[in-house]
């Protein structure tokens, strides 16, 4: 018995059209997400902290929401800022700390602005960049000295 290819070819392409569409929908929010777009939860390259990324006005917004020890060994009580320089600003505590600072669009994957360092209480000169859906790599400069971690996509 010999099948004829083209009527075998209309009766499969349904098929694969519905197999197609049901892969498509059942795609995650995350793969679905665009490449250009950094919103979302990322794991600090130390792992000591996740930052939550949204969009603010024409910038994006980059705040510590989680820290692996949220809580100062040497006082017992919540992490607070107290590197930074300003004596008005040592109270506040990192969770809730805004890191990115004027982080407005570069490129269509880029955003140059300054970052917030709460380990020594400076603000840098700085790039980020969505490498691809899962890494984003935050860039900071003082003077022609530069150093640069990635940060990878979690769930908050």
């Amino acid at each position: 018995m010999r099948t004829d290819p083209v009527r075998t070819a209309m009766f499969a392409l349904p098929m694969v059209l519905a197999a197609t569409l049901a892969l498509a929908r059942d795609a995650t929010s995350e793969r679905a997400r665009p490449m250009t777009d950094p919103s979302g939860t990322w794991l600090t390259q130390a792992g000591d902290a996740k930052v939550a990324v949204r969009p603010c006005g024409a910038a994006i917004c980059g705040k510590v929401v989680w820290l692996k020890q949220p809580i100062d060994q040497a006082t017992g009580r919540p992490q607070t800022d107290d590197k930074n320089p300003d004596p008005s600003r040592k109270a506040r505590r990192i969770i809730g700390l805004q890191l990115f600072l004027d982080m407005l669009p570069a490129t269509a994957t880029a955003w140059s602005g300054r970052v917030y360092n709460a380990d020594d209480g400076r603000s840098y000169a700085s790039t980020v960049t969505l490498l691809d859906a899962g890494r984003l790599e935050v860039r900071g400069c003082s003077g022609p000295l530069c150093g640069s971690e990635i940060w990878t996509r979690v769930a908050r």
